[in-house]
């Protein structure tokens, strides 16, 4: 974890209530795709999480949504100096992916598959891409995954766009193995519907982001785990539901 200070160079909005934010600062604690930041406010006490859309040299860039108070302020936000931990939380792990990994992301969940396709691409994966949206106007980043190189499809729930249904209505042709993020009903829908192991990042309401608050705990196999700390990344095969 590291404490840094960030200059907004960018923030737009992708759709009417999702934002693209670049900032400009050290990103050399961000190590995994997966991991997130920690972002303080003026005039509120908690920071708030958002998950790493992706990290290069002196570049960061979050995607986020307008659903509080902090969002909204962030939405506001034309230039400027934002406090930041970095390298929170413990990310993907590439390293068991085989040959044909299959990227799942709902709504705000598709960021960090955005690190983690270009990570996987660059490591020399066929990589397929499913995001799942509610609706078409609710879209954002297709383009930017097809950009990379990966076979993207693109599901919403009343059929406006894409495949009809939830993501996992796409599973589809065989993969390697899974990687997922978004809301718990989906990771839990994905949780019995995929065949194969996976890891699955989980979002919760957080107190200090780096784990010495526990007020983000969750059962696993292995006993408590901190959201923050030990995850939001667990394997499949350790959760409990």
């Amino acid at each position: 974890m590291k404490q840094g200070f960030f200059e907004i160079i960018e923030n737009t909005p992708l759709t009417k209530d999702v934002y693209r934010m670049r900032l400009s600062g050290d990103t050399s604690a961000i190590t995994a795709p997966g991991q997130f930041v920690n972002i303080k406010l003026d005039g509120l006490y908690l920071r708030r999480p958002i998950s790493v859309c992706d990290a290069e040299e002196n570049v960061l860039t979050i995607l986020y949504k307008v659903v509080g108070k902090g969002t909204a302020q962030m939405a506001e936000m034309k230039e400027g100096t934002l406090d930041v931990l970095t390298g929170l939380g413990n990310g993907y792990d590439t390293s068991v992916s085989g040959d044909a990994p299959l990227l799942l992301g709902g709504g705000v969940g598709v960021p960090p598959m955005f690190m983690l396709c270009k990570k996987l691409i660059t490591e020399g994966r066929k990589v397929r891409v499913v995001l799942g949206f509610n609706t078409k106007d609710e879209i954002f980043y297709e383009e930017e995954f097809r950009a990379l190189g990966a076979e993207v499809e693109v599901t919403t729930v009343d059929g406006s766009y894409g495949t009809k249904g939830f993501v996992t209505d796409a599973l589809g042709k065989e993969y390697s193995y899974f990687y997922t993020c978004g809301p718990e009903p989906m990771l839990k829908a994905v949780f019995g519907a995929t065949k194969t192991e996976g890891q699955l990042s989980f979002e919760e309401r957080m107190g200090c982001g780096f784990g010495a608050c526990m007020g983000c705990s969750c059962k696993t196999i292995y006993g408590n785990k901190r959201i923050c700390k030990e995850g939001p990344v667990l394997r499949k095969e350790e959760i409990l539901w």
